[in-house]
């Protein structure tokens, strides 16, 4: 059964935190527009019918029919995906991850960080993003360069806390 104001009610939480840790950050402008693509119709509907609570929509439309429709759409649209930075390599005439922008990784951040306070609600810790992290295999699929910034950001938060960790963040230029 679709649940579309649950759903609208998870992906606004969650957009509202990543807006506040944007600001954290010192991406505030940029985190003004996150995730806009989630309340369009190609991604809201199958957000609403696949919609659990605990997780993604995405995941359960993928365990039904192999891919998801919502994340196709989302990650063509999205640059703190690292999904959305791949290219054709001219010398392998492959597709291949290229380095994310800084300001990219920090708004990827925001948003690992967030999506784990939603799903996780009063069982989050600082450790949970990086966790999360390294048990999936984002690593193989992203750039090493982003993936070492990344994995450096949420060691710095599960050991240092959010306060420590924004101010850090907030520090380093948005290139």
């Amino acid at each position: 059964m679709p649940h579309p104001f649950r759903h609208f009610q998870t992906i606004t939480k969650h957009r509202h935190r990543v807006i506040a840790h944007c600001f954290r950050a010192g991406i505030g402008w940029q985190g003004l527009f996150h995730d806009l693509s989630k309340y369009t119709p190609a991604e809201f509907i199958p957000g609403a019918k696949y919609y659990q609570g605990t997780r993604s929509p995405n995941e359960r439309e993928r365990e039904l029919y192999g891919f998801s429709y919502a994340w196709m759409h989302h990650k063509g649209r999205n640059r703190h995906h690292f999904e959305y930075w791949n290219d054709l390599n001219p010398a392998t005439k492959m597709y291949e991850p290229v380095p994310m922008p800084v300001r990219y990784v920090k708004e990827m951040f925001c948003d690992r960080v967030a999506a784990s306070k939603i799903y996780q609600g009063k069982n989050y810790t600082d450790a949970h993003p990086l966790s999360y992290f390294q048990r999936g295999n984002a690593r193989k699929k992203m750039h090493a360069e982003t993936a070492d910034l990344l994995e450096s950001w949420l060691l710095m938060l599960a050991e240092k806390g959010e306060a420590e960790t924004f101010a850090y963040l907030k520090k380093i230029p948005n290139k």
